[in-house]
């Protein structure tokens, strides 16, 4: 009978909870802490502010706190204007301090996972998070981990640590949810907002609270049933992206040698309105998403005993890539009666991506290293990147894309298609370029080897067909 009527009780403190929660929701009283403000982390915690919610954002990094602090955005597709109305509405504030968890209802979690020297899933940043935030969670407090990482991460590096830390049970004391990030930097289409938001929780409690509090200010939520599947899923949806990136990669050289212009072929197959998405070659893969998040499946899936080939083949295919296209580079400068020893490279774009200023694990970094150990003398320029670090710690600058800049090159290679080239411009003076990109489609020049297309036989050797 007494324990019917604890039983009764703590449903009651449960309902009770759940309505003062959703009260906090329902009038914007709340208050989020998102821990980690980097690409993923800095745009929802400006979606949260923009939707009523008093946010403070907390990052490890002194110089992004600072430039916060002074109404100034390091992220793309955030405003000056937007960090600085949100400041004096009082609706955002940033620091180092964990101090501030105190205060809060939800904390998000948006911290890096990269990967070890040894390729293994490096969580530490999660880790060192959940220890800094924990002495000061406030007990019906809901965390969020948005972090992409390996399946069962949430469990056991999230909720195990705080329960044994604080004496609490997950869905009771206090509530744990997954939801992963899916930013698309540079993306006109699709942000924070209107992007399908995966949420996973630990219990259906957990579930329900991280349910209504993104539902409160995102389009769409989608609930899954475990914390475990939504981890999954994030990591499949970069793993298809790997694995067919890695299936055009493959197929590009065979192209060549066919005589089959594979840019051709996959604007061709595009058109089908069914069964199809188009994937294009390039130098290499970059960003957190496609080079890391299928390792950490991988990585996961051989701790239960499975190998995952696909991925294995298809990370060793596009890591390639980079290595490729400086042999090829080598090739054509060789053709020209120069030596890649000496010769004056530029490379366009050291970005990962088009029209972002995003270096992390970008192939031009590669492309440029393993230039620079053959010899060459090389430079670069791009309109989003102003500088980089090389390997030796020194600083590089970008150039600025002028004529002259392409008329003293031996070789041109286009590693990122950035809308900011004058692509016509560079064919107009450049004495070789070699696209990755197929950025130069519909320039015309004799001087264009583009990647991809068929070879032909020109007076100076075998080479590749021109744009």
């Amino acid at each position: 009978m007494e324990e019917n009527h604890q039983h009764e009780q703590h449903e009651g403190n449960e309902e009770l909870k759940q309505s003062s929660l959703i009260q906090h929701i329902n009038d914007r009283s709340l208050k989020a802490v998102v821990i980690g403000l980097g690409y993923v982390g800095l745009p929802m915690a400006v979606e949260m502010a923009q939707a009523g919610y008093q946010v403070h954002g907390i990052d490890i990094d002194t110089s992004k706190v600072a430039k916060l602090n002074a109404g100034n955005s390091y992220v793309i597709g955030i405003e000056d204007d937007v960090v600085q109305s949100l400041m004096q509405a009082g609706l955002f504030t940033s620091s180092t301090d964990y101090a501030a968890v105190a205060h809060s209802n939800v904390i998000v979690i948006c911290v890096p996972t990269p990967l070890t020297a040894e390729h293994q899933p490096d969580i530490s940043y999660i880790s060192a998070a959940v220890d800094g935030m924990t002495p000061y969670l406030q007990e019906g407090s809901l965390v969020i981990l948005e972090s992409t990482t390996y399946p069962g991460t949430t469990e056991e590096r999230v909720k195990q640590p705080i329960e044994a830390a604080n004496g609490w049970r997950a869905g009771e004391q206090f509530y744990v949810c997954y939801s992963p990030e899916r930013v698309d930097p540079g993306s006109v289409h699709y942000g924070v907002k209107n992007t399908p938001k995966i949420i996973g929780g630990s219990t259906p409690a957990c579930l329900n609270y991280g349910k209504q509090f993104y539902g409160s200010f995102l389009n769409e939520v989608v609930p899954v049933s475990s914390t475990t599947v939504a981890e999954t899923a994030k990591l499949f949806e970069n793993t298809f992206r790997s694995v067919n990136i890695a299936l055009v990669n493959e197929l590009t050289p065979a192209c060549e040698q066919m005589g089959v212009n594979i840019w051709e072929v996959l604007n061709a197959a595009a058109t089908k309105p069914f069964g199809y998405m188009p994937f294009y070659p390039g130098p290499g893969i970059g960003g957190h998403c496609i080079p890391i998040d299928p390792i950490y499946l991988s990585w996961a899936a051989n701790r239960h005993g499975s190998e995952l080939q696909f991925i294995q083949l298809a990370d060793a295919t596009n890591r390639q890539m980079p290595e490729r296209v400086v042999k090829r580079a080598a090739e054509l400068l060789e053709q020209k009666g120069v030596s890649v020893r000496g010769a004056r490279v530029v490379l366009a774009g050291m970005a990962y991506k088009k029209d972002i200023d995003d270096l992390r694990e970008s192939p031009a970094l590669d492309v440029f290293r393993l230039l620079s150990v053959a010899g060459a003398d090389v430079v670069f320029t791009d309109p989003m990147v102003p500088v980089f670090r090389k390997d030796d710690g020194t600083m590089l600058q970008s150039r600025p894309a002028v004529p002259e800049l392409w008329t003293g090159a031996d070789l041109v290679i286009i590693t990122t298609d950035h809308s900011g080239f004058n692509y016509q411009d560079m064919a107009d003076h450049a004495k070789l370029i070699f696209d990755t990109r197929n950025a130069t489609a519909g320039c015309h020049g004799g001087n264009i080897v583009v990647l991809g297309q068929p070879m032909r036989r020109v007076k100076t050797g075998e080479t590749y067909g021109e744009s």
